[in-house]
């Protein structure tokens, strides 16, 4: 990835924020737990089977494994779990300084959960369970093409590629595969249906994030029209010089959300800065 020059964190940059290192940590450690020879019962109840699929035992599908399954890897493969964790930190670093941990956290789940749903519907009849980050994963790479889409990504090293192209061609292959597998019932282990749901989460999540700053002013502006600006009002305290007023900072945020951070000017990048920063939800 090409070098982001950005002179505004809020709450500072970390290379390694703590939802991530403990999202890393957590699946690095059930995966060492999958080479022992508790590596069946995790498979057993923590996979997400297919509803109404029978496995040994007489177990199947059950309402906890749309998230215990985000924390499986394939023990055949350590390709699967390092990739998954190496596009994670990768993409998922600046999201979480961006956002806060706590917002970082609710999203990558509501992604992983969500795609893990999708596939649920995509996989009926089907006898195979699905395992892995790679739903909420998805939803990570999203978030990431939406917040910086002429961000150039390189392939290969290579091929430079902006980040809203590189993901509506990943999105569109995920198309195309999911339904060329469905079509042909391959035995792809590829659970192609479970990343385009993380997409697709991430982006109506995002997508309701962002119109709800906008909808809660309007309301607020909404309520104020007719009002009689005569008779006592409550006092709301005056502004030191240099500061900015709830107006500006608010057009700033709508900025934010439809162009993006690097879209500011210098002078309203100052003018966010001293206001605190944006919202950490």
């Amino acid at each position: 990835m090409s070098r982001y020059d950005q002179t505004y964190m809020p709450g500072g940059f970390q290379v390694m924020p703590p939802a991530i290192k403990t999202i890393i940590m957590v699946n690095v450690a059930v995966f060492l737990m999958q080479l022992s020879p508790l590596g069946n019962m995790l498979m057993t109840w923590g996979a997400l089977w297919p509803v109404g699929s029978e496995q040994s035992g007489g177990l199947g599908f059950h309402l906890w494994q749309p998230l215990t399954y985000l924390f499986l890897h394939s023990t055949g493969n350590f390709g699967h779990i390092f990739m998954n964790m190496f596009a994670l930190w990768m993409f998922g670093a600046e999201i979480e300084n961006y956002w806060g941990t706590k917002h970082f956290t609710a999203y990558y789940f509501i992604c992983g959960i969500g795609s893990g749903i999708i596939n649920l519907l995509a996989t009926m009849g089907t006898p195979a369970p699905t395992i892995g980050a790679s739903g909420a994963i998805f939803g990570v790479l999203l978030a990431f093409g939406m917040m910086f889409p002429d961000r150039e990504i390189y392939i290969y090293f290579l091929f430079p590629v902006k980040a809203k192209y590189f993901i509506a061609g990943y999105a569109l292959i995920e198309f195309v595969s999911g339904l060329g597998s469905r079509s042909m019932g391959s035995g792809s282990n590829v659970a192609h249906f479970a990343h385009l749901g993380g997409m697709l989460v991430g982006f109506i999540y995002i997508t309701i994030k962002r119109n709800e700053w906008s909808f809660s002013r309007f309301f607020r502006k909404t309520l104020s029209l007719g009002r009689k600006q005569d008779g006592p009002t409550l006092w709301q305290g005056g502004r030191k010089e240099g500061e900015s007023s709830e107006a500006e900072i608010d057009a700033i945020l709508d900025k934010i959300s439809s162009k993006g951070y690097e879209s500011l000017t210098q002078d309203e990048k100052r003018k966010l800065l001293r206001a605190g920063g944006p919202p950490r939800r």
